[in-house]
Order: C-alpha cells, then sequence, then structure tokens
C-alpha cells in the first residue's frame, strides 16, 4: 500500500521543478510560497495544505509544461481535486477544485483584480471561461467552501516571488499527514 504523503512530498520535491507559467518560480517555490502565506496569516492546517497542493494537478497530467500557451486548458484544478479526493475530505479538496473558478469569481466581483493577473493567467482566464457572469457568481457564493477557494486564489497571485525564502517541502507535510482521512 502506497504512502499518499510520501507521495505528496516526493511530487513536491522532485517533479515540481519546472517552471510556473511566467512567473520566474517553478511549482515548488509557488507551492511553498502559497502554503507559507496561509500559515502566516493563521488560517486553519487544511486551507494551508490546500494552498500547498492547489496545483497539483500539474504534476501529475501529462499534458507537458504549459498546456495554457498552446492554447489548452489542462483543468489542473479538476485533475488535482480527483488525484487529492481519495485521501482528503472537502476542506481540503474543494478550495482545490474551486480555485479557478475564484479567479473567474473575483475578475468578475473586483473591478481591479483583472488588472492584477500576470500575463500568464491573463491567458489561461480566457481558456478557463473569462470573468463569471451573475448567474454564476450566485452559484459560486452557494458553495460551502467558496470562501476559502477565494483566499487560496488571492495566495495563488501572491505566491510568484523570485527569490522569496520559505520552509521547505519537509516543514508543511506534518500539516499534510493531520488533514489526510482516518
Amino acid at each position: 500500500m502506497t504512502d499518499i504523503a510520501s507521495d505528496i512530498q516526493r511530487l513536491l520535491e522532485h517533479k515540481a521543478n519546472g517552471a510556473y507559467g511566467l512567473s520566474g518560480v517553478n511549482q515548488q517555490q509557488h507551492a511553498l510560497q502559497a502554503a507559507w502565506l496561509a500559515e502566516r496569516e493563521g488560517h486553519p492546517e487544511a486551507l494551508v495544505v490546500a494552498a500547498l497542493l492547489h496545483d497539483i494537478g500539474h504534476m501529475v497530467h501529462h499534458l507537458g509544461e504549459n498546456p495554457a500557451a498552446r492554447g489548452i486548458d489542462d483543468r489542473h484544478e479538476e485533475v488535482g481535486q480527483e488525484f487529492l479526493s481519495a485521501h482528503f475530505g472537502p476542506e481540503v479538496t474543494e478550495p482545490v477544485r474551486l480555485h479557478v473558478a475564484a479567479k473567474r469569481y473575483l475578475c468578475a466581483k473586483e473591478a481591479d483584480y483583472f488588472a492584477k493577473l500576470a500575463p500568464d493567467s491573463v491567458r489561461s482566464l480566457e481558456l478557463q471561461g473569462g470573468p463569471m457572469s451573475a448567474e454564476e457568481v450566485a452559484a459560486f457564493e452557494a458553495l460551502p467552501q467558496y470562501a476559502e477557494a477565494v483566499q487560496l486564489r488571492r495566495y495563488d497571485e501572491q505566491a510568484k516571488v523570485k527569490g522569496l525564502e520559505t520552509p521547505p517541502v519537509s516543514h508543511f507535510m506534518p500539516a499534510v499527514r493531520r488533514c489526510l482521512r482516518a
């Protein structure tokens, strides 16, 4: 039987060295920065773990390093949620699944949010359906973990600082293990 926490650690330490869009950080640095932001702000461990794992779908799909540049929506949020759902509850998996929808939501709700997006996030937004309609906003706000997904999205946008020192993957693994389903 495989140990999913060890598998996750291996993915983050050995498969997350690919570029993260145009930001100048790699997938691992992006994941660590997002988790560290959530941890520093005192969020529950489930959101810290969701922040760490929100882009794990990029590491487990087989579409290459930058499918959006080729006009492909890799649906990494769904791939990641599917990968994680056998081992974590919705407090971790739903923010992961909803973090792309949260970008669409924020573009619809906050006039200045779109202007804050990195060029690669603007490109992927087009592939993901663009800003939400009023009906989509209402449906999104009715979801139990929508607020956590929005917070995760904010960390996602902030977690692109080249050279930022963060704790290593091993620092977050106890939280990952505590969030696993019994």
